[in-house]
C-alpha cells in the first residue's frame, strides 16, 4: 500500500488491483473446478504464484507464445472449462488480436482475457510495452465485453461477474496503485456507470486509474464554483447509454478521461452516442500519440491525465 497527496492536503492510501485479481481468482477457483488460469510465462508478474501452488494442475503456462495462449484458452472453453487468460496488456491485445477475434469473440466462448499492467504502467519500457490501443482494438470486435475497474473492490466484483458471464470478456488489471473509490454497498453491473458525485455544470466521465483523478478534479472545480458530476465508466463496451445521455441533457458538457489512446476508446464511444442522439460540447482526454519513455506517473502528468488537467479541460469547455 502506498499513499498519495490529495488536493485537500491529506494522504490517501492506495492499493494494487493485481492483489485483488490474484486473491479473487483463487477464491473463484476454490468454488468452481472449471476455472483455470492460462498465462505466457508470466506467473510472477501476473501474481499467480500462489494460484499455481494451490492449483498446480489448473494453471497452463504456454511460454512466450501469446497467440498460442489464446488458442489454448479457446480450446479449454470449448471443452467446458472457464479460462482466465493472464498476460501483459500490450502482448495480449496486439500480438494475439487475430486469435481473440477468430477463436474467442467469433465463437462467443466464455474466456476472460485479463490484460495485466495496462495503459502506461510499463512507463520506462517505452511504447512497445505501453498498452494504450487496447480499448480501440477491442471495441472493434463484436459482442466482447470490455471492463476497466477503478479500484480493488471493483476489480474483485468484476472478476466474480466475469466468472459467470457465459460470454467473452476483456478486462484490464491495473498496475498503477489507486485509492479506493467504490462505495462498499455498490454492486458491479456490467454496462452500468457508477455515479460517484452529482453535478449540474459539467460531467466528468472517467475509467480505471483516472476515476480518482476525476474526483479530485471535481473538488478543484467546486472550489471555483463549478458543479461537476463524476461517472465511473468501468464498462467501455457495452456503454451506459442512459447515463451518458442524461449527462448530455442535464449538464453543459462532457469531459472524458482514459489512460489510453484518445481515438477509438471511451471518449470515442461517448462521442459516437451523443453526436447521434443529443449533441453536446465535449473534451476527450487521453494519449494523443506514442508516449515517450518515463515513469507511469510522469507520463500521466505529461499528457494532462491528472486532476489539474481534467479540471482545466472542464473549465475550457465551459468558457
Amino acid at each position: 500500500m502506498n499513499e498519495i497527496s490529495t488536493a485537500t492536503g491529506g494522504a490517501t492510501p492506495t492499493f494494487d488491483c493485481r492483489v485483488a485479481f490474484a486473491e479473487t481468482l483463487a477464491e473463484l477457483a476454490r468454488a468452481d473446478r472449471r476455472i483455470v488460469a492460462v498465462c505466457n510465462d508470466s506467473v510472477g508478474s501476473s501474481n499467480l504464484v500462489a494460484f499455481q501452488r494451490e492449483f498446480p494442475d489448473r494453471l497452463v503456462n504456454v511460454g512466450i507464445a501469446e497467440q498460442n495462449m489464446v488458442g489454448v484458452a479457446a480450446g479449454l472453453a470449448n471443452a467446458g472449462l472457464i479460462p482466465f487468460v493472464s498476460c501483459a496488456g500490450p502482448f495480449l491485445t496486439a500480438r494475439a488480436l487475430e486469435q481473440i477475434k477468430a477463436d474467442i469473440a467469433y465463437n462467443n466462448y466464455h474466456v476472460v482475457l485479463c490484460g495485466q499492467s495496462p495503459g502506461l504502467s510499463y512507463g520506462e519500457l517505452g511504447p512497445t510495452h505501453h498498452s494504450i490501443e487496447d480499448f480501440s482494438w477491442m471495441r472493434a470486435l463484436t459482442d466482447l465485453t470490455i471492463l476497466n475497474p477503478a479500484d480493488p473492490k471493483q476489480t474483485a466484483d468484476a472478476l466474480r461477474w466475469a466468472a459467470g458471464a457465459q460470454r467473452p470478456v476483456y478486462m484490464r488489471i491495473g498496475r498503477f496503485k489507486v485509492p479506493a473509490v467504490t462505495p462498499e454497498d455498490a454492486a458491479f453491473v456490467p454496462g452500468r456507470a457508477l455515479t460517484l458525485r452529482q453535478g449540474t455544470d459539467v460531467t466528468l466521465i472517467a475509467t480505471g486509474v483516472l476515476v480518482s483523478r476525476a474526483l479530485e478534479a471535481a473538488e478543484r472545480l467546486a472550489a471555483s464554483g463549478i458543479s461537476a458530476r463524476v461517472l465511473n465508466m468501468a464498462t467501455i463496451a457495452p456503454l451506459d447509454d442512459e447515463a451518458v445521455l442524461a449527462a448530455a441533457r442535464e449538464t453543459r458538457g462532457i469531459v472524458t478521461a482514459e489512460e489510453a489512446i484518445a481515438t477509438g476508446g471511451l471518449g470515442a464511444a461517448v462521442a459516437e452516442l451523443v453526436v447521434q442522439q443529443h449533441p453536446v460540447r465535449m473534451r476527450i482526454l487521453g494519449v494523443p500519440h506514442f508516449a515517450p519513455t518515463g515513469s507511469a506517473g510522469f507520463l500521466l502528468d505529461h499528457f494532462g491525465l491528472n486532476a489539474a488537467g481534467i479540471a482545466d479541460a472542464a473549465r475550457g469547455l465551459l468558457a
